[in-house]
């Protein structure tokens, strides 16, 4: 078994926002119907920082080990159009993850980090303005591409 957690902020408001991205990846992945079996697909219901919360009833609910634990989430360390999938990976800055690590006393889940920053070097704005934006058109359609790809690689883990 194991769990696959799209992290985000809850409500309309945030449904387009940089930060979102992992709800839209599980948006994405359930809407293709995949009859994987043992996989416990969800988005979080809390907002970004309270996420350890919601995962660890989640990992308690379940009963899985923390290895089989999948956190998909907006990374401003990596250019839009691009997602790492790492194992055992710190938080750095993302409050999200850190929540999850603390909540869990554990990094060693999978991370699938989607990359986000497109910011123009001059007038540079903050990373905690920019991820509450929403994605523009044009980064959407990047973004599309992207999501489309790791749901495949979701699929195949």
């Amino acid at each position: 078994m194991r769990i696959i957690v799209g992290l985000g902020n809850p409500g309309k408001l945030y449904r387009n926002n940089r930060h979102n991205v992992g709800h839209m990846v599980i948006d994405k992945f359930k809407s293709q119907k995949s009859k994987l079996k043992k996989i416990v697909v969800s988005k979080t219901d809390c907002f970004m920082n309270e996420s350890g919360k919601f995962v660890k009833k989640l990992v308690e609910q379940y009963k899985i080990n923390v290895s089989d634990l999948w956190i998909i989430h907006d990374d401003l360390d990596i250019p839009l159009g691009s997602y790492k999938i790492q194992k055992g990976k710190g938080p750095r800055r993302h409050k999200g993850v850190l929540s999850i690590c603390q909540q869990l006393g554990s990094q060693a889940f999978w991370r699938v980090r989607i990359g986000i920053d497109n910011r123009c070097l001059q007038d540079r704005v903050s990373g905690e303005k920019y991820v509450l934006e929403d994605f523009t058109g044009k980064e959407r359609k990047v973004l599309d591409g992207v999501i489309e790809e790791v749901c495949k690689k979701l699929a195949t883990y």
